[in-house]
This record gives C-alpha cells, structure tokens and sequence, in this order.
C-alpha cells in the first residue's frame, strides 16, 4: 500500500493521512516493519476505542522497490452485494459467518464524499467500537437515499447510513442470522472480530506470524525459547509440537531461539531451527546482531558454519558498528575469522 498502483485503489481513499501519522512510529523504531506497525495500530485501534484485545504477532516484512505487485480492483467495492463479499473473501480464506464478524468493523468510523462517494457514519458515536452496526442494521428502516452521490441507504432520520455491502448482509440466508446473533450478544462479536481481524491482519504472511491462539500456545512458545537456550533438542520439538510460535521474538530484547542457541553454541538446536523450523538466519535482536555474530562472539565455529551455509548475511552490522568479521576481531576469534574470510 506504500506503492502505486495500490495506494491510489479507490477503496484505499484517504488512508494517505494514516500512513503519514504512523510515519513517526517508523522513524522511531526503524527495525520495526511498517507492515508491523500497521498490524499493530489498527489492532490497538479497536481496543483503544473500547473493543476487544487482538492478538498481533510481529514479524512481517516489507515490499522491496517502487511498486506495488496488486493490481487496483482487488478490494472489496461497498457498491455491489453478499455474492461479490464472497467473491473477496472466500479466496482469502474466509467463511461467511467470518465476513460478518469482519463487516462489524463498520461501527467505527464514517465515509466521506470526497475519498470514497459515499457519505455520513454507520453508528451514532463513531468512535466507540461495539455492535451498534448490527443493531442499526436489524432495527432501523433502510431506504436509498436520494441524492447526486453513490448509491447508499438511509435511516428514518436521515444521520445514519448504510452501504450496498451492508444491506446484503440482511437479504442474505446465511448472513442475517450471523448478524442477529451480534445483535444480541455484542460479547459474542468481540470475541468472534477478535479472532478473525487477527488472521486477516496475518492473511498471507510468514509462518510463525499468525497468532496464538491461547495461553497454552503462548506458554509453549516461551518453553521454546527456553530450552533452545539450554541446547534441549526433544524438549523444543515438544513445545513445538503443541504449537509454540518457532519464529517468536523476546518482547524485551528481540532476541530469537536462533540467538539463544548460536550464543550457546548448541550446534544441533541451530541445525534443527535452519533445516526444519526454517527460522530466519538473519533476524537481528535489539542490539542489531543477528546470531551469526553471537555464534561468532563465542567462538562456536560450528554454529557459524552452519548459519553462513543457511545464508547469514555476514555484512550486518550492530549497533556498535561491527559486522561478523569485526565481531571477531574484537573478541579474538581467529577459527571463525577465517571462516568469515
């Protein structure tokens, strides 16, 4: 979205002035990936304004050049009806009952005319996340507006609005009865637009990115980290096995199994997470090293051996300003300077 032809997608209109205000947070945090950032805010969008907790995981990475590969005409078109929602969806992984749930982000928010054609709010406050949208949809009297405007409709008063989308939401057999179950359980919404706002916001990313699904999935990942630390090869595979995230980073150093093992030199913990886990070789922690060096560091010759052939890339430098080779040198590694060379 940062390219054209994307950015300029008319169902992308006005989303340039989010991407500016997130620009800061990039600057602050240039490790970061702006698809992470991205992820990350709109996540915290829904609860800041009252909705429920979405699970992020970090760990996206960023198109590379001036141009987007996605064609425009991608994106869901709010003119047509339950059939092209499908259309959209359904490629993407997505059942109706989870377009639904997804449509219910319409309770923040409203259209503007000059971004997208359309006009005026879903909900009475805009700004606060509930299951208004579904209760307006089910309760008020939907006409179309007469105007110069997109086709859209209207509530009795006239303040609220729906869009084509919206109201084939209620004509659909199998949509309708997802949207009067929100209806009258607005816990029920927040628990279901939890989950499937965290899996599209992971929708094609790499493995490991998606989000735990509960403390089990979380207490088995941290048992990963640990015991790549403490070189214990059946015991990650176990954690593994019961659906630890093998790509997680340390919240407070950013630091990978890969690190901890390489640190170590736990040769066959760093074989096990390059050949099977297929972890990234050159993730860096908040220092900027990535496990090359602390292999290198340590003299694990090793480890280094394996993660150049995994394809480290030597030339990274941390925040010292050392790449591999210098890391070496100032720790007197002669074995693995030689390898570097």
């Amino acid at each position: 979205m940062r390219f054209e032809p994307e950015s300029s997608d008319d169902a992308n209109a006005g989303l340039s002035i989010l991407r500016d205000m997130l620009k800061p947070v990039k600057t602050a945090h240039p490790k970061c990936s702006v698809a992470d950032i991205w992820a990350l805010a709109g996540a915290q969008a829904v609860e800041f304004l009252g909705g429920p907790k979405v699970p992020v995981e970090m760990g996206r990475t960023d198109a590379v050049g001036d141009a987007s590969p996605v064609p425009n005409g991608r994106l869901p078109d709010a003119a047509q009806g339950a059939q092209h929602l499908r259309d959209m969806f359904y490629r993407q992984g997505f059942n109706d009952r989870e377009i639904v749930a997804l449509s219910g982000a319409h309770t923040l928010g409203r259209c503007h005319i000059t971004r997208s054609g359309f006009d005026g709010p879903w909900t009475h406050n805009p700004l606060k996340f509930d299951n208004e949208y579904f209760r307006n949809l089910l309760e008020k009297t939907w006409t179309k507006r007469d105007w110069d405007g997109n086709e859209q409709f209207a509530d009795e008063s006239g303040e609220l609005m729906m869009l084509p989308t919206d109201v084939a939401l209620l004509g659909d057999p199998a949509f309708r009865p997802v949207v009067e179950e929100y209806a009258a359980d607005e816990a029920l919404f927040f628990k279901d637009f939890a989950a499937v706002f965290a899996k599209l916001i992971a929708n094609g990313c790499p493995a490991g990115v998606a989000p735990a699904a509960g403390d089990d999935v979380s207490a088995a990942t941290a048992g990963f980290l640990e015991h790549a630390m403490h070189g214990s090869l059946d015991r990650c595979k176990e954690h593994a096995a019961a659906g630890a995230n093998v790509h997680a980073v340390e919240a407070s150093s950013s630091r990978t199994a890969l690190h901890k093992a390489a640190f170590w030199g736990h040769e066959g913990i760093v074989a096990y997470l390059l050949d099977e886990c297929k972890v990234d070789a050159n993730a860096t922690d908040s220092n900027g090293d990535g496990a090359l060096n602390d292999a290198v560091r340590f003299g694990h010759a090793g480890c280094v051996s394996m993660l150049l052939a995994a394809g480290a890339d030597k030339a990274v430098t941390n925040s010292q300003g050392q790449d591999a080779a210098g890391v070496a040198a100032a720790y007197d590694q002669a074995a693995c300077a030689a390898l570097l060379a």
